[in-house]
């Protein structure tokens, strides 16, 4: 790509009142908190089932959607896009109440079934004083209330206390938890397929408490790597600004990306999630890379070294950005959301990677070194050496 930036002549932002520059960042920063509130969580993060069909002819949209939502299905979203199959038919369900309470009764029933096990094989077998007496009567009382509302949901006419023991109940609780799941199923198909000429039908259903799971996990990912991030960012340059000034870069570069997410509609899946981890990681890479040339070297004035980091900086985010703008274009044609939710979530990060980090980051970093920050190979900050060069 060579040095696209002194081809086209771009010249050095640093000179003159380069303080200026950071009111841009602040605008969009300021902007994307206004938005982020909008994004919405795809079936990973909340739940639901996606349906993803293949049909020769166009379906209407809205018109879909009303019709399932007369059936009493709560529907987020309906999609019909071209693609060189035909059509391809995207639709959104929410997980009803009605799943959702029996999902959380069939999690109690388990998390109490084993202790009710235990304390009647213990009353069969040696111990049958009143108090193990008492206690196995009430534990049982409690997986039967657990149970019969599983019964309810199911509709079926059963009680829990005409089950001998609580090995027949356990086997009897997983079957109709299933019945219950392939009766929604069932009639969420049976639905789509009067209402939709498809070839071909594709389910994937998500529980409340995988997307619990997958969102417990995900916030958790997200607070130790900042935390190991802050430590090694700490550890290379051994003062407060410059780290801070890092950290800021990156914090920044991902609120744009989420304001994005929140102004386009792009929901928050697994997908765009894993793109928002690759922009911290690139957006680290580029800020350590100004930081280290501003400081460390030697050579020039703080701003000349500033505009040759952006040189360097820039090449590297435009050949990342043209790439991702090729998964963008392919995924606007297959119509494949995994695509277009990374590639969108990259571009929008990228794009404010570059105002992130040469807008606010350098700022802050040139403000430092000519107030007097340590510069130069004097105060070597650890592990400077590897990032040399």
């Amino acid at each position: 790509m060579g040095n696209w930036v002194a081809f086209m002549n771009v010249p050095n932002p640093y000179q003159g009142n380069y303080k200026l520059l950071i009111v841009i960042p602040i605008l969009l920063v300021a902007a994307a908190l206004f938005f982020i509130p909008r994004i919405e969580k795809g079936v990973d993060f909340r739940g639901g089932t996606l349906v993803t069909m293949q049909t020769k002819e166009w379906v209407d949209a809205s018109e879909l959607s009303s019709a399932l939502t007369e059936r009493g299905f709560s529907v987020s979203s309906v999609k019909s896009l071209p693609n060189p199959a035909g059509y391809e038919v995207e639709v959104e369900i929410e997980r009803d109440n009605r799943l959702t309470h029996a999902e959380e009764l069939k999690t109690e029933f388990f998390s109490k079934i084993d202790e009710a096990s235990r304390l009647e094989a213990d009353v069969t077998a040696t111990n049958q004083s009143p108090e193990a007496i008492e206690k196995y009567v009430a534990a049982r009382k409690e997986i039967d209330l657990v149970a019969n509302g599983l019964f309810e949901i199911a509709l079926l006419s059963q009680n829990s206390s005409s089950y001998p023991n609580t090995n027949e109940l356990k086997k009897t609780i997983g079957l109709i938890y299933g019945k219950i799941l392939d009766d929604s199923s069932e009639k969420l198909a049976s639905a789509l397929s009067e209402l939709v000429a498809y070839e071909s039908a594709q389910f994937n259903e998500v529980s409340a408490s995988l997307s619990e799971k997958f969102l417990e996990k995900a916030t958790g990912v997200v607070v130790y790597s900042t935390i190991f991030v802050s430590i090694v960012v700490f550890l290379i340059f051994r003062t407060f600004i410059p780290s801070l000034a890092v950290l800021i870069g990156a914090a920044a570069d991902v609120l744009i990306a989420l304001g994005a997410m929140g102004l386009f509609g792009i929901p928050l899946t697994l997908a765009s999630f894993a793109a928002l981890l690759m922009l911290v990681g690139f957006s680290l890479d580029t800020d350590v890379l100004l930081t280290m040339r501003v400081i460390k070297r030697k050579e020039g004035t703080a701003r000349g070294r500033a505009y040759d980091a952006m040189k360097t900086g820039m090449t590297m985010s435009m050949a990342l950005l043209l790439s991702f703008i090729c998964l963008f274009i392919l995924a606007s044609v297959t119509h494949i959301n995994t695509y277009y939710e990374i590639s969108a979530v990259a571009i929008a990060g990228l794009l404010g990677d570059v105002v992130a980090t040469w807008l606010l980051n350098a700022v802050i970093v040139l403000a430092y070194v000519e107030r007097g920050g340590h510069t130069g190979e004097t105060d070597r900050p650890f592990l400077s050496s590897i990032f040399s060069g």
